[in-house]
């Protein structure tokens, strides 16, 4: 399972295939965005960030304990994540997120348990689709983007499984390994 000493972690959910091509259908149109390929499509719910293997080992034990149903969501539009006025992010928005706040609000106390400090964010459910580099600027096509996928909707689906996630960063983006996998329901 865990090899190396030091470990990049996340705590995440990932949608069905067919809700994953959904989404890479709507992905495109966006000067310089680095989209996220299917490997890459996921909620994260709980970033944890680079611990070592004791601690790794703690996460995965604090994550046994979690216990939940499985979460039936919809895509729900689309917006962006901005820095000092810069679009850096593109995603899909998730509906409903009370039952994505809970199981977010449970890993979060699972994980504290283990001495990591709590989450300081706000809890916005959503799955990234894009990057943007801080070389780029605003262009009209995102805009475009955002009207163009503001209706963005799918059917029902659920999310059955919790999985820990290894984050590698290289040249091309970050690749994501899971690590371990809890059902829910």
């Amino acid at each position: 399972m865990l090899g190396r000493t030091m470990h990049r972690l996340f705590v995440g959910l990932r949608p069905p295939p067919h809700i994953r091509a959904d989404l890479r259908a709507a992905m495109g149109g966006v000067q310089r965005a680095h989209w996220q390929d299917d490997d890459q499509i996921h909620l994260t719910l709980r970033f944890i960030g680079a611990v070592d293997r004791p601690v790794a080992e703690d996460v995965v034990a604090a994550l046994d304990a979690v216990h939940a149903p499985a979460i039936s969501a919809t895509i729900s539009g689309v917006g962006c994540f901005e820095t000092r006025g810069r679009t850096d992010a593109l995603w899909a928005g998730l509906a409903p997120n009370d039952p994505l706040a809970a199981l977010h609000t449970k890993v979060d106390h699972a994980l504290v348990r283990t001495g990591l400090e709590p989450e300081r964010r706000a809890c916005r459910p959503h799955i990234t689709l894009a990057r943007l580099p801080r070389s780029a600027t605003d262009t009209p096509d995102i805009v475009r983007f955002l009207d163009r996928y503001a209706g963005l909707a799918s059917a029902p689906f659920a999310f059955t499984h919790l999985t820990l996630f290894e984050s590698h960063l290289g040249h091309d983006g970050a690749r994501y390994t899971p690590i371990e996998r809890w059902p829910l329901g």
